[in-house]
């Protein structure tokens, strides 16, 4: 970008340029013509002169004129102020200064970014430009970093009065190296690359942000951007990492049968009272089934002895009104296969002779008595009576005695 300055420059190369130009085709004329004595008097001319003090305005006013960007600022050397610099920097704008005497220095306002890293061309050294350090425990470690920084205005002299423009290489590069090597000696190595870290990073951030504002220097951001051990100990800190990952699936495998092992338990148990609980209801059930059914049979039996009870009163009450129902029932209780016939107690019972000697045949005996009692077969074919053998009850007796 070409600013005010450059234009003036390039107006004050050109006129030096114009007047040279002139000045040598004038003596070149004048030596040809009148010889070299004429020719050296030309160039003190007033045709020389003249154009010369216009050129060397033109210098003196481009000299005088400052125009400083708002990326930067400019810090005025002086041969009339106290200590050869002007007291305060001068910021963006137009500024004028005595030509000669006087004449600025710029220096960057914007921020800037200087990286130390191990990969080729990334940092602002070429080839592996991290930093080396060791941990508190003796290991050995390579970090690659970058910090985010930029020139106080209001400090820029002194900047400059300390360091010029080798500010970045003779103080910000030394100040990280070692600020960065300090703060790593304080942590072990398993802790440089945990959550520690970040702790790490804020502590140098914290350190920096200090030294770089006693030099005039502003700190944005410190970044650890990569942290780096030797092969040896990868090698082992991965192998154990490895162990470690073995051991805890294990612990978790031990953990999945144990669990299972807990919920088969649980779930026997739960079989059993569950179980348990089941039998002891089915007791109880079977236990109120069967007080019940005793309960049922009780009642049974005692609605059937009532029944009975009723039925000899009832029986009773009608023998003792007629003696001869007795016979009746008697008669009635007998079995349908067989037939018989019953004889008043002074009548002769006649069979038949062939059934008698029959050895399949019972021999069926009628005693006659006062009251009629009979033997018979409990298996037998028939007994067959003739119409003579039929039996002649007693007339029955109505209430009346009739």
């Amino acid at each position: 970008m070409i600013n005010l300055d450059d234009v003036l420059n390039y107006i004050t190369l050109a006129s030096w340029i114009l007047l040279f130009v002139y000045m040598g085709v004038l003596f070149v004329r004048s030596l040809l013509r009148d010889g070299i004595a004429l020719a050296l008097l030309y160039l003190v001319s007033a045709r020389v002169l003249f154009p010369l003090l216009l050129v060397v305005a033109v210098s003196l006013v481009s000299a005088s004129i400052v125009f400083i960007d708002p990326t930067r600022v400019a810090v005025v050397i002086s041969l009339i102020a106290p200590g050869g610099v002007r007291p305060l920097p001068m910021s963006a704008g137009f500024h004028l200064i005595f030509p000669i005497i006087e004449h600025e220095i710029k220096y960057p306002v914007a921020w800037q970014t200087y990286t130390l890293s191990s990969t080729p061309n990334e940092g602002a050294v070429m080839g592996d430009d991290s930093i080396s350090a060791r941990t508190s425990d003796g290991q050995e470690v390579r970090i690659d970093c970058s910090i985010v920084f930029r020139i106080n205005p209001a400090q820029v002299v002194t900047l400059h009065i300390d360091w010029q423009s080798r500010y970045v290489e003779e103080f910000v590069r030394p100040v990280i190296q070692g600020f960065v090597r300090g703060q790593v000696s304080q942590f072990k190595a398993r802790e440089v690359n945990s959550s520690v870290r970040q702790d790490l990073e804020t502590a140098l951030e914290r350190a920096l942000r200090t030294e770089f504002a006693a030099k005039g220097l502003l700190v944005d951001r410190f970044l650890l951007r990569n942290i780096a051990f030797t092969e040896e100990y990868a090698s082992a800190v991965e192998e154990k990492q490895v162990a470690l990952e073995g051991q805890a699936r294990t612990e978790y495998e031990a953990q999945q049968k144990r669990n299972l092992a807990t919920g088969e338990r649980d779930r026997i148990v739960l079989e059993a009272e569950g179980r348990s609980q089941q039998l002891e209801l089915e007791g109880k059930g079977r236990a109120a089934a069967r007080v019940l059914e005793a309960e049922a049979e009780a009642k049974a039996v005692l609605l059937e002895a009532e029944a009975q009870a009723q039925a000899l009163r009832l029986l009773g009450s009608a023998l003792l009104e007629n003696p001869d129902l007795l016979t009746y029932e008697y008669i009635d209780k007998l079995s349908p296969n067989i037939r018989v016939m019953l004889v008043p107690n002074n009548a002769p019972l006649i069979l038949p002779l062939p059934e008698l000697n029959d050895p399949l045949t019972t021999t069926v005996a009628l005693t006659a008595t006062t009251d009629v009692t009979a033997t018979l077969p409990v298996q037998s074919p028939t007994v067959t009576a003739t119409q003579s053998m039929l039996p002649v009850l007693p007339p029955l007796r109505d209430e009346g005695g009739r």
